[in-house]
């Protein structure tokens, strides 16, 4: 155990070394490369995040503070290309209520605050603020023919 401390250590300073000379531009592209690099490993696994030691760990957080929050979320963004959670909405509590909400609107009940009572007699855990949202989601919506 002892050994392979010293090695890392050795290793990470000679990785710290040849970052040295490099501008804080050149640093980020290595770090993006490095964050691209674990994705494709943890890709080519089947979903299996690799191991990493506390000692690794600890040097990957070390070379990754001093990025910008705004490299970080491009590294995250593109880490994410072609998951296949991209683009997957988060379900809400006000999903299983939308049609019946839908059905209302459409019949012509447009006040928020009696939708809102509907659906709480129904003891549906919805606030008024979602109500309120999705209704304005629906009157900004253009209005629909109805089927033949």
């Amino acid at each position: 155990m002892l050994l392979r401390l010293a090695y890392l250590g050795v290793t990470n300073a000679f990785a710290v070394l040849r970052l040295l000379p490099m501008s804080g531009r050149d640093k980020d592209v290595e770090f993006l490369a490095l964050r691209h690099e674990i994705t494709v490993l943890e890709r080519q696994l089947g979903g299996n995040s690799p191991r990493f030691d506390a000692s690794d760990r600890a040097f990957l957080a070390a070379l990754l503070h001093p990025l910008p929050r705004d490299v970080l979320r491009y590294a995250s963004c593109c880490a994410l290309a072609g998951h296949p959670h991209e683009n997957r909405p988060r379900p809400n509590r006000l999903d299983p209520c939308k049609t019946y909400l839908e059905r209302r609107f459409a019949a012509g009940c447009t006040n928020v605050t009696r939708l809102h009572r509907e659906l709480l007699a129904e003891n549906t855990p919805v606030t008024y603020q979602m109500v309120r949202a999705y209704i304005a989601t629906l009157r900004a919506a253009p209005p629909q023919a109805p089927p033949p």
